[in-house]
């Protein structure tokens, strides 16, 4: 009888030590597959709604693209890690491989793509001339004569210097961050300056003595994903944003970060 139930007891060990194991198994596959491979992002946190840092909620980069890169990481199973910087440094971030890929409402222009990959675009918008009310700048023929501030290393500051081409003889004026380009403009230093549509949106809302006019008959100019040359995540980071695009994902989040449903 004593050997029966030690035969009993046994099995239940054995039992109960197969189940451990099965449940360490499992554990460390679960553990694995939170940990995942952590890509950097490289971003310019002084454009809004695209990435910047709402002081009022933290010190945390919030906005459309940071919102576009979690769900494209989550999708393929990537982490994110956020690095600031300015915006002209961000290429040679991604040549130098400090970082995996850049989401800054970038355009991909010829001369960046000397250096760098890019994806589809994910997102048009147009230029605009931002001004005083009591100095209203709505052509670029207003322009002539005036000082006006870009972002350096931006499609604006191209503009700017194409129009400049053009005969219209303006004083171009780049810094490196969009807020320092509204506070010259608020002060008088600068005569008007030429940012993203979207992104002068927010600022014409907050700053009534401010006027804001599309430059006319130009292109539109489309924010795509940067990356190192023949880099893997390209194709990856693609078929997401395909993905996005016809499930409506990408509309859901145009209209919580800009009220507007996107132009296809």
């Amino acid at each position: 009888m004593k050997k029966n139930w030690f035969i009993i007891i046994a099995g239940l060990f054995m039992v109960i030590g197969l189940a451990a194991c099965g449940s360490s198994n499992e554990d460390a596959k679960s553990g694995n597959e939170e940990a995942g491979e952590t890509l950097v992002m490289g971003t310019s946190a002084d454009y809004p709604p695209f990435e910047y840092i709402d002081s009022a909620q933290g010190e945390e980069i919030i906005g459309f693209d940071v919102d576009i890169a979690n769900y494209i990481a989550k999708e393929l199973g990537y982490n994110v890690e956020i690095k600031d910087m300015d915006f002209s440094g961000l290429i040679t971030a991604l040549s130098s491989e400090r970082v995996d890929f850049v989401l800054a409402g970038m355009t991909p222009t010829d001369e960046r793509k000397e250096n760098v990959d890019f994806s589809d675009i994910y997102y048009s918008a147009n230029h605009m001339i931002l001004s005083s009310k009591d100095n209203e700048m709505v052509k670029p023929e207003d322009l002539d004569g005036a000082k006006v501030g870009v972002q350096l290393g931006s499609i604006q500051e191209d503009k700017a210097n194409e129009l400049k081409d053009s005969g219209i003889d303006m004083e171009i004026i780049t810094l490196n961050r969009i807020p320092e380009l509204i506070q010259e403009l608020k002060s008088g230093r600068y005569d008007a300056i030429i940012i993203e549509d979207t992104v002068a949106k927010g600022y014409l809302e907050s700053n009534d003595d401010l006027s804001g006019e599309n430059l006319p008959n130009t292109e539109e100019a489309g924010s795509a994903v940067a990356f190192p040359k023949d880099s893997e995540l390209t194709k990856e980071f693609n078929e997401v944003i395909k993905e996005m695009k016809d499930n409506g994902k990408m509309d859901e989040l145009i209209e919580k970060w800009f009220g507007q449903e996107t132009v296809k």
